[in-house]
């Protein structure tokens, strides 16, 4: 019998060291894979549609009005860019992405749970951290499209009643890099709030009544001391935001985190978020007697 020369067994010890890298690899294929079947051909997803699609639907039929009446934009492009910082930052972060993310995220575990189909992938000889990180992906990727995809959307519908050269000459004249950070901030959104409502929903039985209160820490994040208004996510998503929006009088002022800064500390806080996850999960047992 021949013995393994040296690089033979050199190969052989890094395959070993490897293998469990290939294998999470592959796992994580098939979890995300799976995740997206689940949404698109499932009620999970169906929520978040919603509320991607409805201000689309609404600038649609501001177009359509106007289109009819013959009338064009009620205010120049310059007055128009403020507008839609301020319709971006109340309706479509505050309210879209963040009850989005709410609707989605807490569901990947606790719908699996209300389903009585979690034991599944526990019976599978897959990590939990695997798990978590498959499951978030898939819900990153989902609002991703979905509102990233709205949010463009309500961009090209909303200046569309200026005409298409000035339309152009907006895109040309900053325009173009507004909605691309619009567009970032949005992925964003959906990173930071998607870590926070995955892990509300493995540390919680009904993490409604938390979502509720993480809504109105956000949303009065304004009228904060400038060291709390740190804790948070909307925060560092303003921080980025190419138009500043005036918060009213009872605001308390304090300085935008710099833009490196605050992806950062969304993303530190992201993956610290699914860290706790994956420890909190694999303290998880399935007693579906109890729910």
């Amino acid at each position: 019998m021949r013995l393994p020369s040296s690089a033979e067994a050199v190969e052989a010890v890094q395959a070993v060291r490897e293998a469990p890298w290939s294998l999470w690899s592959r796992q994580l294929r098939a979890i995300l894979a799976l995740e997206a079947r689940k949404m698109t051909s499932g009620r999970r997803a169906a929520f978040p549609a919603f509320l991607a699609l409805a201000p689309v639907l609404l600038f649609s039929i501001r177009l359509g009005v106007l289109s009819l009446m013959n009338a064009g934009a009620p205010t120049n492009p310059e007055m128009a860019s403020q507008e839609f910082a301020n319709f971006f930052q109340t309706v479509l972060l505050r309210l879209v992405v963040f009850f989005g993310c709410v609707a989605l995220f807490t569901a990947l575990f606790r719908g699996e749970v209300q389903e009585r189909t979690l034991h599944y992938y526990f019976l599978s000889p897959v990590r939990r951290e695997v798990l978590v990180a498959g499951k978030y992906l898939a819900g990153l990727l989902a609002t991703i499209v979905l509102f990233c995809g709205s949010v463009g959307l309500c961009y090209i519908l909303f200046f569309a009643p200026f005409g298409r050269a000035a339309v152009l000459e907006h895109l040309r004249g900053g325009g173009l890099g507004h909605l691309g950070a619009y567009l970032s901030v949005t992925a964003l959104a959906c990173l930071g709030y998607g870590a926070v409502f995955l892990a509300l929903g493995l540390l919680q039985k009904n993490a409604v009544v938390t979502s509720v209160g993480v809504l109105g820490w956000e949303s009065f994040n304004f009228m904060m001391p400038p060291l709390v208004k740190k804790i948070s996510v909307v925060h560092y998503l303003q921080s980025l935001c190419p138009v500043p929006v005036n918060e009213g009088p009872l605001a308390l002022i304090a300085q935008p985190t710099p833009p490196r800064f605050a992806i950062l500390c969304l993303v530190v806080v992201a993956t610290a978020l699914l860290v706790l996850a994956a420890w909190r999960l694999r303290r998880v047992e399935v007693l579906y007697t109890g729910e």
